[in-house]
């Protein structure tokens, strides 16, 4: 089984399709490399495609300390994939908490994105929603300790921003509830507490965000709240960016519209590599 090794010696398991100019997608929380499934099939037609799970998502490595898990070494472990296939430059694409390592690896590693993809970003970015988001994540972290992934699956996996893909899609919200109860609870709980409950809100970044020189697609679903105003605030602080909002879309945005979603970042790609994306 593939892997790749990081910095801090944790195994990530990976999987890639395709020849040609290399993509790396960077799945969300309750998904997993398997998440991006839509995108391997249509972009490894044309594009090299390459998907990790993060550390904490078996096959890859699930280290015991929260320590162990944290923004920066999520944006790291990106970087950890290129060297490791000794790609110099690719496309990041990320969803969700994905979306946060696709942007701060744009901020830290932008010389080494060809472009960055980054969807449904910004929970827990607002003042207003940021201790309430920090409070979930630790009770959500508890719940999967004390009852499992099949309990957080049937309550988490069906909030607000799920059901739209639920109601577009049947089959492919069963499988995707199928893989978010197969996590592992401590890989899962410590991914809540190490990234998710610390990881610096957007409004702090805006220095930082100011000087991604990337050309970045930040894409938003109009029924995802959370991620809306800071999707406002990325268009207005990222100097390259454009910013998508997709209609009667929640969270899931590469699932519950697969076609329109690979339309809309194959279109960027064309505009990168045409030099059309000023």
């Amino acid at each position: 089984m593939p892997h790749i090794t990081t910095n801090d010696g944790v195994k990530l398991h990976y999987e890639e399709a395709g020849v040609g100019t290399p993509i790396v997608f960077v799945h969300e929380f309750a998904g997993d490399l398997r998440s991006w499934e839509p995108q391997f099939a249509h972009f490894s037609r044309r594009y090299r495609c390459i998907a990790y799970n993060a550390r904490g998502y078996p096959p890859s490595d699930v280290p015991e300390s929260m320590e162990r898990y944290s923004q920066d070494l999520a944006r790291d472990d990106v970087l950890a994939v290129l060297d490791g296939l000794k790609i110099q430059r690719a496309y990041v694409v990320g969803l969700s908490m994905g979306g946060f390592a696709s942007l701060h690896f744009g901020i830290k590693y932008s010389a080494r994105a060809l472009g960055l993809v980054v969807a449904g970003c910004g929970y827990g970015a607002v003042a207003a929603q940021r201790e309430a988001f920090q409070q979930s994540s630790r009770a959500n972290a508890k719940l999967m300790l004390e009852e499992g992934m099949a309990k957080f699956a049937a309550t988490y996996g069906h909030n607000a921003t799920r059901l739209q893909l639920r109601d577009k899609d049947p089959r492919g919200f069963a499988l995707y509830i199928k893989y978010l109860t197969e996590h592992s609870a401590q890989g899962s709980a410590n991914t809540m507490l190490g990234y998710q409950a610390r990881r610096p809100s957007l409004y702090d970044l805006k220095k930082e965000m100011a000087g991604i020189t990337a050309p970045t697609l930040v894409v938003c679903g109009d029924e995802d709240d959370a991620t809306l105003e800071p999707g406002l605030l990325m268009k207005r602080t990222i100097p390259k960016m454009g910013l998508v909002v997709l209609p009667r879309s929640g969270h899931g945005l590469n699932l519950e519209d697969p076609a329109l979603f690979n339309r809309i970042v194959e279109d960027f790609f064309h505009q990168v590599e045409s030099g059309r994306w000023a």
